[in-house]
């Protein structure tokens, strides 16, 4: 993360707090942490992909972009502003990006965009977004201070 990233660090609980960028619809933003292709198994009732299929890959996505910021093991403690705004498709080839949007003691916030590439289409289209928070953990499975630049983050 880069000091232009940063924003005002007198939030009460020194949480460093990192604006999510405005979803421009155009192209997809953040760091590309997991693409996979939509398969017939992964579909609903309808036919249309499991929208659980898809909250799971953007958790998976995020999972890894979380563990990388803390450096350390991390699990989902929760998902809010869930969006779906597109159908996902059997054959779409889906791509979930990450930006970092709050980093505190423990936790991670992160937007994720889940965008699709459908068959003999250009351009991607943003299917679903949202924000999951992800918790950093210990060996034993209990919260830990989240380690940045060699040193614990402070509170």
């Amino acid at each position: 993360m880069t000091d232009s990233q940063v924003t005002d660090a007198q939030a009460p609980d020194t949480q460093t707090h990192v604006h999510a960028p405005s979803i421009t619809g155009n192209e997809p933003q953040g760091d590309l942490c997991i693409r996979t292709l939509a398969m017939p198994a992964d579909t609903n009732a309808n036919g249309d992909i499991f929208g659980g299929w898809l909250l799971s890959q953007m958790d998976l996505g995020g999972g890894v972009f979380a563990g990388k910021v803390a450096k350390s093991r991390t699990v989902t403690v929760a998902i809010e502003a869930m969006n779906f705004r597109k159908a996902v498709y059997v054959g779409d080839l889906v791509s979930v990006h990450a930006n970092l949007v709050r980093v505190g003691r423990t936790s991670i916030t992160v937007h994720l965009e889940a965008w699709v590439l459908r068959r003999r289409e250009q351009q991607s289209i943003l299917v679903t977004d949202g924000n999951f928070t992800y918790v950093s953990i210990d060996e034993q499975g209990h919260p830990q201070p989240i380690q940045r630049d060699g040193a614990t983050i402070s509170t």
